[in-house]
């Protein structure tokens, strides 16, 4: 697995390399079941500090992207299922609020949009 850290982004390192697992994971690149690195392992690899990894993994296991199995090691999660169980919730809990703030429905859902960074179709 050949990940990169560029030092000079603004962007973080543990945030660098949470995307990249991320978005292979997604793709496939990173097939489900697979293991990844230990954290010292990919640390000592990046030259980076563990603690910088395990941030990142430990965002990559919230967002359901990994699962960490102890004596097994972190593997790659079957993203589909966590991913849209995940953003289910997300959308249930942003469901409530709005409904608390009086919102529309047309004003939630063009929030949503333009969160999301897309043209809205109802404009």
């Amino acid at each position: 697995m050949q990940l990169s850290v560029d030092p000079a982004s603004a962007t973080p390192p543990y945030e660098q390399i949470r995307a990249q697992i991320a978005e292979r994971a997604r793709s496939g690149a990173l097939p489900t079941g697979l293991r990844l690195p230990t954290v010292r392992a990919l640390a000592e690899e990046l030259g980076l500090a563990a603690g910088t990894v395990a941030r990142a993994y430990k965002e990559l296991e919230a967002d359901g992207v990994v699962e960490t199995h102890g004596r097994r090691g972190t593997l790659i999660a079957s993203t589909g299922d966590a991913a849209h169980r995940l953003a289910a919730e997300a959308a249930t809990e942003y469901a409530e609020r709005a409904s608390r703030l009086g919102l529309s429905h047309a004003d939630a859902l063009a929030a949503v949009v333009t969160a999301l960074g897309v043209a809205y179709p109802g404009a």
